[in-house]
């Protein structure tokens, strides 16, 4: 199998789905997909709580530990690393690698604002000290807060995080083409964005993205798609195709089975 860096730097982007819980990785293996990542809004919010302010933690690594046991590489979001101190981040990001994690993304916000790059900068180079061989993918979140949504100030922070070993720039929220183009032609590394409302994985790749994630897009159309099931009876009408409980619960089964 080609390695998760590798998968980084192939003619087309690597499309990245994004899991929520072992029933939505199953089905993304099922489909085909080679790697598979977490989203902390969908990990959270399955649980209760809010995105952000480190709620994630414990349901992430538990879900992680599930997940390194199918056939795909595995990489976790974990939003700012959960700790303000470079040694606890990467001493979780250890834990991670030792049960096979490929990758993580780590954020340069928290409670939604931007913190200072250093901030970042310090954790990634202490998990990059620790686990030289893990995927860290600096999240920078200027476009996703709306705070200094201006390219010169993603590609500083960005050279900040190349700097410190990061492997990949991840740029989230929505973004003009040209904008896009600029950040990809200056930033040496693979640059990671959400899959974009207009534009395709294809097209994004000639802008120059190496990778297009899914984000929290699937459980939120997962959620929706569930109301408008039932909504369906409601108003008489049939119930929509889906998979059969047959075929999930078979999944299900085999991945038990190798616990």
């Amino acid at each position: 199998m080609t390695s998760f860096r590798d998968l980084h730097y192939l003619e087309t982007p690597l499309l990245l789905p994004n899991a929520w819980d072992v029933g939505s990785a199953l089905a993304f293996a099922a489909a085909g997909y080679t790697a598979i990542g977490t989203t902390s809004f969908g990990i959270a919010a399955s649980t209760g709580m809010p995105d952000g302010g480190r709620s994630s933690k414990a349901a992430t690594a538990a879900l992680a530990m599930q997940l390194t046991r199918l056939p795909v590489h595995v990489t976790t979001d974990i939003e700012d690393g959960y700790s303000d101190d470079p040694a606890e981040v990467a001493d979780y990001v250890a834990e991670l690698a030792e049960i096979g994690v490929a990758g993580v993304n780590m954020e340069d916000s928290l409670n939604g604002r931007l913190v200072d790059p250093s901030a970042l900068a310090a954790k990634v180079a202490e998990v990059k000290n620790r686990c030289p061989d893990m995927f860290v993918n600096a999240r920078i979140d200027n476009y996703w807060f709306k705070e200094s949504a201006y390219v010169d100030a993603v590609l500083r922070r960005a050279g900040t995080y190349a700097h410190a070993g990061a492997d990949g720039i991840f740029v989230p929220g929505t973004m003009t083409p040209e904008d896009i183009q600029r950040i990809a032609a200056g930033i040496a590394l693979p640059v990671n964005v959400l899959a974009h409302p207009s534009l395709t994985v294809p097209a994004l790749g000639k802008l120059g993205v190496r990778r297009v994630s899914s984000g929290s897009l699937p459980y939120r159309a997962a959620i929706d798609a569930a109301v408008r099931a039932v909504e369906a009876l409601r108003d008489g009408g049939v119930p929509p195709t889906a998979t059969s409980y047959w075929d999930m619960q078979a999944r299900l089964e085999v991945f038990s089975r190798a616990i």
